[in-house]
Order: C-alpha cells, then sequence, then structure tokens
C-alpha cells in the first residue's frame, strides 16, 4: 500500500509538476486540522452571578455564622459589597444611603462584585463623579482577597453574600436587600443560591416593609426596614395643563418588570383612546413587534425622567416583585401611576392617589382609561403631587443610621 502511494504522488510530480502537488497535499493536511477542531466540542462553562469558590466555602448549613457581640462605636468604618454600578434605581438608592454615613462623618468602602461585567476602577469613579458628585467612599475590585477591617459589612445583592459570608473580620454583617431575588429565575440553581443567602443569619434592612415581613416570616432572619421616598428635587410638577401621553417602563430584559403584560394592557388601551401617544422608555424596542404606534426615548438618564413624566397623564407600572421606586416619582411630577395590585405594592404603598388594578391587561387598561377620564384632571394631578410633597428621603436616611448604630452599639 506504502508503495501504492509513493508511485501515485511520483506519477502526479511527473503529470502535474512539485508545486502543484505540494499544494494539494498541504490543503488536506489543513483541511483534516479543520475536521479535527469541529469535532471536538466546546465544554460548556458552568456561570453564575456567584463565583464558584465563595458558593463552595460558604458553608451556612454546617458552619452558621453566630454574629458578634462586641460593641462598635461610632464614628463606623462600613464595607460595602455590590455589583459595578449603573444607572439603575437599585445602585442609585445604595448611593444614596452611602453618601448620608458619610455625611453623618462614618467610612465607607465600595468592593465591585462581578463574574462577567469588568468595567476598570476608573471607570466606576467616573461614572460616580457624574450620577454622586459628593461620594468620597474608595472603590477597588474584590477578587478573593479578605475585605479591610470594618466595623460592618453589607452585602447588596444575593452574589454578593457569599463572600460576605465568608469574611473572617470582626465585622458585624448586614444584608441591604432590595427585592426578593429569587423571583428572578426560574425554580432551579440560581434560584436555591438567591434564597439561600436568606438563611445565613445576616441582619437585614430591607426597602419597604413587605421585604422585611417576607424574610422574618419564611426565613427567620431578624428584619427592619425603611420607608420608599421621592426626590422632589429632581421630580417635580411643572405641567398643570392638559397632558395627552402615556408612560411605560418598557423593559423586556426585566422579566419582574411585565413588559409583555404591559404591552397588551396598552394595546387594548390604545383602541379605547387611541388620540394619546404610549411613551415607552427604559429600553430600546425598535426591534420588537408592538401593535400600537408609540414614541421610543429608549433609555433615559434620571435626570430627563421628571421632564418626561411631566408630558403624561399616567404611567404603567408593572411590579411584580417588591414596589418600584417610579410610582411616588410618577406622583411627585403629578403623573398618576397606574400599579398591578398586590400585598407586594400596597404594604410599601397605599397613597390614595396610586390606581391599583389587577394584573391582567384589561383591568390595567380599563385603570388607565379610567385615570384619563377624570374629571378636572389637571386638578387632581396637583393633589397628588402635592401627597408626596414630605415622602423625601431625608426620613428614611435617618431611619437607616439609627438602625446601623443600634445594632452596632447593642
Amino acid at each position: 500500500t506504502i508503495f501504492r502511494k509513493i508511485r501515485f504522488i511520483l506519477g502526479a510530480i511527473k503529470r502535474e509538476g512539485f508545486v502543484s502537488v505540494a499544494i494539494r497535499v498541504l490543503q488536506k493536511i489543513q483541511n483534516r486540522k479543520q475536521k479535527r477542531a469541529v469535532d471536538v466540542k466546546k465544554k460548556i462553562k458552568i456561570t453564575s452571578l456567584a463565583r464558584a469558590d465563595d458558593v463552595l466555602n460558604a458553608q451556612w448549613a454546617t458552619r452558621p455564622y453566630i454574629p458578634s457581640k462586641t460593641r462598635h462605636d461610632a464614628p463606623y468604618v462600613i464595607n460595602w459589597v455590590m455589583s459595578p454600578p449603573g444607572s439603575g434605581g437599585g445602585h442609585q438608592n445604595m448611593l444614596r444611603f452611602i453618601q448620608y454615613l458619610e455625611k453623618q462623618g462614618h467610612t465607607c468602602r465600595i468592593y465591585l462584585y462581578s463574574t462577567f461585567d469588568f468595567p476598570t476602577v476608573a471607570e466606576i469613579k467616573s461614572r460616580l463623579r457624574k450620577s454622586n458628585p459628593g461620594l468620597n467612599a474608595s472603590v477597588e475590585w474584590y477578587e478573593g482577597q479578605k475585605f479591610k477591617e470594618s466595623d460592618a459589612i453589607f452585602a447588596t445583592g444575593w452574589e454578593t453574600a457569599y463572600a460576605v459570608l465568608n469574611d473572617k473580620g470582626a465585622a458585624k454583617k448586614f444584608y441591604f436587600v432590595q427585592d426578593f431575588e429569587p423571583y428572578f429565575y426560574s425554580v432551579g440553581t440560581d434560584y436555591v443560591l438567591a434564597e439561600n443567602t436568606y438563611k445565613f443569619n445576616f441582619h437585614a434592612i430591607t426597602a419597604g416593609k413587605w421585604l422585611a415581613g417576607k424574610l422574618s416570616k419564611e426565613y427567620g432572619m431578624t428584619c427592619d426596614s425603611y420607608d420608599f421616598g421621592a426626590d422632589t428635587s429632581m421630580y417635580k410638577y411643572q405641567n398643570s395643563g392638559k397632558r395627552k401621553e402615556i408612560f411605560f417602563y418598557a423593559r423586556p430584559v426585566t422579566t419582574r418588570r411585565g413588559f409583555e403584560l404591559g404591552i397588551l394592557a396598552l394595546q387594548l388601551f390604545h383602541e379605547q383612546m387611541p388620540e394619546y401617544t404610549i411613551t415607552l422608555a427604559g429600553w430600546d424596542v425598535s426591534d420588537y413587534a408592538i401593535p400600537f404606534p408609540y414614541k421610543n426615548l429608549k433609555t433615559l438618564s434620571l435626570e430627563e425622567l421628571s421632564d418626561v413624566y411631566n408630558e403624561c397623564a399616567a404611567g404603567l407600572v408593572i411590579s411584580l416583585t417588591n414596589m418600584s421606586l417610579m410610582p411616588l416619582e410618577l406622583l411627585a411630577a403629578g403623573t398618576i401611576p397606574v400599579v398591578t395590585d398586590g400585598l407586594n405594592n400596597r404594604v410599601v404603598s397605599n397613597n390614595k392617589f396610586i390606581k391599583y388594578a389587577p394584573a391582567s391587561p384589561d383591568a390595567l387598561a380599563t385603570a388607565l382609561v379610567e385615570v384619563v377620564t377624570t374629571p378636572d384632571l389637571p386638578v387632581y394631578a396637583k393633589k397628588a403631587s402635592m401627597s408626596v410633597g414630605d415622602a423625601s428621603w431625608d426620613e428614611a436616611k435617618d431611619k437607616f443610621v439609627s438602625i446601623l448604630e443600634n445594632r452596632l452599639n447593642g
């Protein structure tokens, strides 16, 4: 067989020339290499928001965390572990409290935690200078190193709680909980990993009373809560005339905001009230087949929202987990929020100008129609704005500091 191959190659060289045969041989070798590369299947990397080594080391079920009874005297040093801050309300809320702690004379440090988003510290500091110009907190990436010594350390999202649990320092451990995060997932590994963090025996400070009640009742957590506020220096009532738009926070990538449900409700509303412009903001929805005319504002800065709200008679807010910050912000601008009904929302705010409706397209559409057909709607909108005139964040900030002091001094 070898001799036959040699004779074949020599004959080919004689007929076609050495260069031509050499090219054909190289092509065959290359084709075989490419075929081999295709045949080798790439392994699927197992990924999660939490680092695998942090989860493995967090042996909470067999080695539970027991809070230290050591007293800590003010001023405090407080470590915060968070995902890289963006423009979302969750981070803005955290930074609001961090800045207030700094104004009270305490020192805060920010540790960035992520398994998929890796902006540089310089990029994060640049973002923070724009959104929170008075912030003094240091910023560094957490990469498995020990946290610097502090009086308190805060987990701020379920994935960060594993790193906080593993910390061997003397800091008391807290959990800044803004939503019931297992609901972000189908029942599976991430659901369980998120749910387990409520069993770490951290002290929770929650956004609103619904979360505090749920976590204490279902997981035995010790919890305190603060009430929502509205930044009335940012969200203002400026349009006392007739408003001909409807606002919807349209964010299809955030499941709990019920994008599809909202679109169905707005389709029914448009059929009844086609003279109203439907304004969508929160995401670029131009690739979606939306069954009515709409204004696509894509993503906006927080500073741009008040002007948008002031063009709108009503705002559709679908909150399927914890209450959104948006209803009170809409009210401050004189926009009547239509919100999905449920204890998760009513326990947080029962403001009489929030129009609650069952989470069905027809009920939400009917509620929107009822809002825009309210007699003397501009007068009603002004009263709605006045209802949150004293709902600043000052009370929440004071309560937050009081909770922290009581836990650290006790």
